[in-house]
C-alpha cells in the first residue's frame, strides 16, 4: 500500500496543509514542537482510529476551532481509496470512505495499515502492563478490525459492572444480582482473551527470529501472554467457565474494593530475554533491541495477514538507536515499506538514504520542500 497524499485541516498545529508523497521514504526535518509528530499521528489515526499520544478528540483539534479533518488518498492493490476522518470538539467523530459516510467506524479500519515506532515505545518494556495491553490491542485492531468492536463491548460491560459494584459496596447483595454482569463479562472477555492469545502466538516466533538476528543470536526473546483467567485451551466454553470460577473466588474482594479484579483489563504480556524479565533486568541496549524486534515483527505479521506491506512511521526513533541497530532497521525497511521518518537533523542518514528519500522541512505547522520558508 502507498499513501499518495494527506490533507490536514485544523489538526493539531496545522491550519491547512497538503502533503503529496513522491518516494518510498519521506524524511520530515525540523526542530522539536514544530508539527513533525503531528503528521505521523494523523496517519496513525487513519489506521487505527487511536492516538498513542492523546485520548480525547478535542486535544487533536487546533486551538479555537470546533472541528478538524484528515483526508488521505491511499493506493492499494485493489485500487485507490479516499479516507476522511472528521473530529469534533463537542460531538462524535465521523468517518467516510470514498466520500461515503460510514455508519460503523469499524468499517473504516483495515483500509490503511501502519506501524508506529517512537521513543515512547520503550515504555513497552519499561512501563506497566497497560502499555503492553494497549500495544497488543492496537496491533489486533489492524489484524482483525472487528476486534475494535469486541474490545469496546468488553469495556462497556466492565464500566457497568464496576458502577454496580461501587453502588453496592456497603450492601450485602446476593450473588444472583451480580450473575447477569458476571455472565456478560465472561462472554465479552473471552472474545478478547482468545484473540489476544492467538495474536501473541503468531507474533512471538517472528519477533524471536528478528531479535536473534539483531542480537547476533546471543539472546533469546520469549513473549508470553498471561491472562488473568487460566487459559488451558483456547476454547470459548472452557475459558468462560474458568472466568466465572475466578470471578466467584474474588467476589468478596471485588465488593470491598468496588471494582472488577478479573478479566482482560488485568492481563500481562511477559517479555523475557534469556528467561530473565526484560522489564527488570534488561539493559537499555537490550530493551531497545527488544522493541525494535517487536516493531519489525508487527510489520511482517501485518503484511502476512493483509497481503500488503503496511506503512512504517518512525517518530524521532533513530536518535534512540545506536548505529548497529539503525542499520538493522534501515536494511530491513529498504523500499519494501513506505516509511515516514521524523528527525531534528539529517546527520544520522547515509547519502544513499538521503538521495532516495523525499525530504520535507517542518516549521510551525507548515511543511515545505525547501528549508527556508
Amino acid at each position: 500500500m502507498y499513501l499518495k497524499s494527506i490533507h490536514l485541516r485544523q489538526f493539531r498545529n496545522y491550519k491547512e496543509q497538503q502533503v503529496d508523497f513522491s518516494a518510498a521514504k519521506t524524511i520530515l526535518v525540523g526542530n522539536n514542537a514544530q508539527g513533525k509528530s503531528n503528521l505521523l499521528e494523523a496517519v496513525e489515526l487513519l489506521a487505527t482510529l487511536r492516538s498513542h499520544r492523546m485520548a480525547r478528540d478535542r486535544d487533536l483539534i487546533r486551538d479555537g476551532e470546533v472541528a478538524s479533518q484528515i483526508n488521505a488518498t491511499l493506493e492499494r492493490q485493489n485500487g485507490i481509496s479516499e479516507l476522511t476522518l472528521t473530529l469534533r470538539r463537542n460531538g462524535r467523530r465521523t468517518v467516510a470512505l470514498n466520500s461515503e459516510n460510514l455508519r460503523r467506524q469499524m468499517d473504516f479500519l483495515g483500509v490503511l495499515n501502519a506501524v508506529q515506532f517512537s521513543s515512547l515505545d520503550l515504555e513497552l518494556v519499561r512501563g506497566g502492563p497497560e502499555n503492553r495491553r494497549n500495544w497488543l490491542d492496537t496491533l489486533l485492531i489492524q489484524l482483525e478490525p472487528i476486534y475494535a468492536h469486541i474490545l469496546q463491548q468488553y469495556n462497556q460491560v466492565l464500566r457497568q459492572r464496576n458502577a454496580f459494584l461501587k453502588q453496592n459496596q456497603e450492601a450485602n447483595i446476593q450473588n444472583s444480582e451480580l450473575a447477569l454482569w458476571d455472565a456478560q463479562l465472561a462472554t465479552t472477555g473471552t472474545r478478547v482473551i482468545r484473540r489476544r492469545d492467538r495474536a501473541i502466538q503468531r507474533l512471538a516466533p517472528i519477533a524471536k527470529a528478528w531479535h536473534a538476528s539483531i542480537s547476533g543470536s546471543t539472546e533469546i526473546l520469549q513473549i508470553n501472554y498471561l491472562p488473568s483467567v487460566p487459559l488451558e485451551q483456547n476454547h470459548p466454553e472452557q475459558i468462560q467457565q474458568a472466568f466465572l470460577e475466578k470471578i466467584q473466588l474474588r467476589a468478596v474482594a471485588e465488593l470491598r474494593q468496588g471494582s472488577t479484579l478479573v478479566g482482560p483489563h488485568r492481563d500481562e504480556v511477559e517479555l523475557t530475554i534469556n528467561q530473565t524479565p526484560a522489564r527488570q533486568y534488561g539493559s537499555q541496549g537490550q530493551q531497545r533491541t527488544l522493541v525494535l524486534a517487536l516493531k519489525l515483527a508487527e510489520l511482517q505479521l501485518i503484511e502476512e495477514v493483509v497481503g500488503e506491506p503496511p506503512l512504517l512511521l518512525l517518530d524521532d526513533v533513530l536518535a534512540e538507536l545506536d548505529p548497529s541497530r539503525q542499520n538493522q532497521l534501515l536494511d530491513a525497511i529498504q523500499d519494501r515499506f513506505q516509511t515516514l521518518i521524523t528527525t531534528t537533523h539529517l546527520g544520522s542518514f547515509d547519502s544513499q538514504w538521503l538521495n532516495s528519500s523525499q525530504i520535507l522541512f517542518v516549521k510551525a505547522g507548515e511543511i515545505s520542500s525547501a528549508p527556508a520558508f
